[in-house]
């Protein structure tokens, strides 16, 4: 059956528990009788703006432009959507990003070319994450088009597709709408795009057409469908055949979930199969949310030499391992240093599965193959007996002493002790990384980063999007210095807002994480009086509480204060660190990274 976007279907905001995301979209029937609309409200503008209600978005981040003004107007009068208007375009794009997390979609609308160019960047890393976000821009008017006129926000040429060009690489689907009569279709195909393909799309609209109605919006528009993806029937039996005969003939399978769960809504389907196997199950650092750490056989994630405790040696040491949606990049493979063979390896792509050096099937959705394998599966729980046998219960941080500085692994301890199914982590790129990793996540805990892409200040905007979003959960994001001072301004509008997520501001003096690939003066950055800058964008306006802390005796008093009295306010909490202050993990990963970059050129 296909699944209809349409208005008797919006999407409910998601309950936030450990695992995908809900797909987009219920079935419903197509309703025959709409009620026409007034010509105020049968405009291009107008429809855009239903559809982004349609399809579950109640949030649109954005920042005006001359292009795009007329448009802002349109998207602002329709009811149920709510313009989020954010300091600069770059965060606008990491707030839409962080939005789709929550909601499955996001959007964010700018002007043109010099807007369009800046949101580029939080847009490929949408990409790069699987994120469906409708990237709208205000483009030039429709009579400029093919005439040799110069405009402003451009490079001074004639030639007014650069910003079209650059979006061709990090969107699957670029709309140019400066026609009304084929306005309606163009818009739709992006959309529906966006949310078939899981990646982002591109929609510029003349700053001349927003306004102007036209007999295609002048109904309440009919929901479109999208056709299932299905997986080949034969392939799916004959993939499964030669997986169950592969993995029941192991010893010591495990399985490990990564990132690719999420885009191929199998994170039920990959639980379903780890409870029928009784293998040993992790995750790989980017599938960190998407598989519930509570379950009985959860062992951490593997990360190769900065894996938690006793997992790489359960995974490695395996017969024979399934990996569900991974990416075996430098940066998850710890340099390329993982110990794994791939004879022993089963790859569940979002639409293949490999088997070793053997055979690769096609055709073969991911949900499908994990379901239909659970039921071939004979119960093997001895890796997970193993893990058992040799695991011993990690030891605490040692307590700091009365006035000793605060050292970062007894912050995270504390951090853990606030984790709930009513909240949220958001972790920047950087040493919160390997720290954030650590944390055991409840049930219902949500948890978020950008291991792909790693463009340091996303986490700013994403937990802007992501709390704007899930407003059942309270956000803690930890973010590093260096970080921080990329996209610092939309503090200001997470208050506007008036959210309540608690920011732990980690200053340590510099960029630590390249400090361990890479030391050099460029990594020493200037430092700032962060709560004082805080405070300063606060200005009196909205709730916000600001707090330095430099021993334990003042961080157990912040986070009391925060969870407490201030509960209702944005907390930014600003820790006080020693610039060596680094996880043990990072201290390994940098050297692997920094060996693995520095490789000399193959002979030629």
């Amino acid at each position: 059956m296909d699944t209809k976007i349409g208005a008797s279907d919006v999407i409910a905001t998601p309950n936030g528990n450990v695992g995908c995301p809900p797909k987009l979209g219920a079935t419903c029937c197509v309703q025959s009788s709409v009620v026409p609309f007034n010509s105020s409200e049968a405009t291009l503008g107008r429809h855009l703006a239903r559809r982004l209600v349609q399809i579950g978005v109640s949030d649109v981040f954005s920042v005006p432009g001359d292009f795009n003004l007329t448009l802002l107007d349109h998207l602002i009068a329709e009811p149920g959507l709510n313009l989020v208007g954010c300091c600069n375009e770059l965060n606008a794009g990491y707030a839409a990003d962080g939005y789709a997390r929550s909601r499955g979609v996001g959007a964010c609308v700018v002007t043109f070319t010099v807007g369009g160019l800046s949101v580029l960047n939080a847009i490929a890393g949408a990409y790069s994450e699987n994120l469906p976000l409708i990237c709208i821009v205000g483009g030039p008017n429709s009579n400029d088009y093919g005439t040799n006129r110069i405009l402003h926000h451009t490079i001074g040429l004639p030639d007014f597709s650069q910003e079209l060009r650059c979006f061709q690489t990090v969107t699957c689907y670029q709309a140019v709408v400066n026609n009304l009569d084929d306005a309606h279709e163009l818009i739709d195909t992006a959309i529906s795009t966006a949310l078939k393909e899981s990646k982002p799309v591109y929609i510029s609209i003349g700053c001349n057409l927003s306004a102007i109605p036209h007999p295609t919006f002048s109904r309440d528009p009919v929901p479109f469908s999208l056709a299932p993806k299905l997986s080949n029937k034969l392939g799916l039996e004959a993939a499964v055949e030669a997986a169950a005969e592969f993995l029941n003939k192991a010893v010591k399978p495990v399985m490990v979930g990564g990132p690719k769960l999420r885009v191929s809504h199998a994170c039920e389907a990959f639980v379903e199969l780890a409870d029928a196997s009784g293998y040993a199950l992790a995750v790989t650092p980017a599938g960190k949310g998407l598989v519930p750490e509570h379950h009985p056989r959860f062992i951490g994630t593997y990360w190769g030499a900065v894996s938690t405790a006793f997992c790489a040696e359960i995974v490695e040491s395996a017969d024979a391992y399934i990996f569900a949606g991974p990416i075996f990049n430098d940066y998850s493979s710890v340099g390329y240093s993982l110990l794994l063979k791939k004879d022993k390896a089963l790859i569940v792509h979002p639409d293949r599965v490999v088997i070793g050096n053997g055979p690769t099937f096609g055709c073969i959705l991911m949900k499908d193959f994990l379901l239909a394998l659970a039921k071939r599966l004979k119960k093997n729980t001895t890796a997970y007996e193993n893990y058992h046998r040799i695991f011993v219960p990690e030891g605490h941080p040692l307590k700091c002493g009365p006035g000793e500085p605060l050292r970062v692994n007894v912050l995270f301890e504390h951090i853990q002790k606030m984790l709930s199914s009513d909240t949220a982590v958001i972790a920047e790129t950087g040493d919160s990384w390997f720290n954030c990793q650590k944390l055991k996540l409840p049930q219902g805990c949500g948890y978020e980063f950008q291991m792909q892409y790693g463009s340091i200040g996303w986490s700013v905007g994403a937990t802007l999007g992501y709390a704007q979003a899930a407003t059942d959960k309270r956000v803690i994001a930890c973010i590093g210095d260096g970080s921080f001072q990329v996209t610092v301004q939309d503090v200001s509008t997470m208050l506007r807002c008036g959210q309540n997520s608690i920011i732990f501001l980690i200053n340590n003096g510099g960029y630590t994480i390249e400090v361990e690939i890479h030391d050099g003066p460029y990594n020493v950055i200037k430092n700032w009086n962060y709560t004082g800058l805080v405070d300063a964008i606060h200005n009196g306006e909205g709730k916000c509480w600001t707090t330095k802390v430099f021993t334990e005796e003042d961080l157990v008093e912040a986070i009391e204060t925060a969870t407490g009295a201030k509960k209702d306010c944005l907390c930014f909490i600003e820790v006080m660190a020693h610039k060596d202050d680094t996880s043990k993990e990072l201290l390994e990963w940098g050297s692997r990274v920094s060996a693995a970059n520095s490789r000399p050129p193959n002979p030629q």
